[in-house]
């Protein structure tokens, strides 16, 4: 049942939402902006609304599997091993090459499974920082970062906060060139509101 479960939770990751809307729309995002299939990409090519919707269907690709395995396992540790799985299939798509998004959608939808509070502490931060700055990256790694921080000062499930604190170093690799377009003050600007 857990390698079912597992399996399960890395295929739902891995279904690539932004490219899929994308070619409803005639548009092969691969070749659009920064050829990224995440939502980030899809807001600042398409527009706001299908933007918002990617991250919302890569938000519940995250929270779907953890919810499964909850219902079905006690153990905090089958839990997060199948709200990893859902995380590594949405970076690591067989459906993209192994290739995919930065997992932070996907991630918030398993914070949110795992500890609702901190989710919001997490998105309200993210959202002013994005607001503020225009930098989507920025707000990834720090809400990343403060995530880890306050998964194990709180007193999370210990799986939950390794958990975490493994995916915070995931996504800080996948934006190693976002840091290096920061740094060379090219990185790319959204609009919120």
């Amino acid at each position: 049942m857990m390698f079912f479960l597992t399996a399960a939770s890395y295929f739902i990751g891995s279904i690539p939402f932004g490219l899929l809307i994308a070619k409803m729309n005639g548009v092969d995002i691969t070749k659009t902006g920064s050829g990224n299939t995440g939502a980030t990409n899809v807001f600042r090519t398409m527009g706001k609304g299908w933007g918002v919707g990617v991250f919302a269907l890569d938000f519940f690709k995250g929270a779907i599997p953890v919810y499964l395995a909850q219902a079905c396992f006690s153990d905090h540790l089958l839990i997060m091993a199948c709200g990893a799985a859902a995380i590594l299939g949405h970076m690591y798509s067989p459906f993209l090459n192994f290739k995919g998004g930065k997992g932070v959608a996907t991630g918030l939808g398993v914070v949110f499974a795992v500890a609702p509070y901190l989710f919001i502490t997490s998105f309200v931060l993210g959202i002013a920082i994005i607001a503020a700055s225009g930098y989507v990256s920025v707000a990834s790694i720090t809400g990343s970062v403060l995530l880890s921080i306050l998964m194990f000062t709180t007193g999370k499930p210990a799986p939950y906060a390794w958990g975490i604190l493994i995916l915070t170093v995931f996504i800080i690799y996948k934006h190693i060139p976002n840091m290096k377009r920061l740094i060379k003050g090219t990185e790319n600007k959204i609009r919120l509101f």
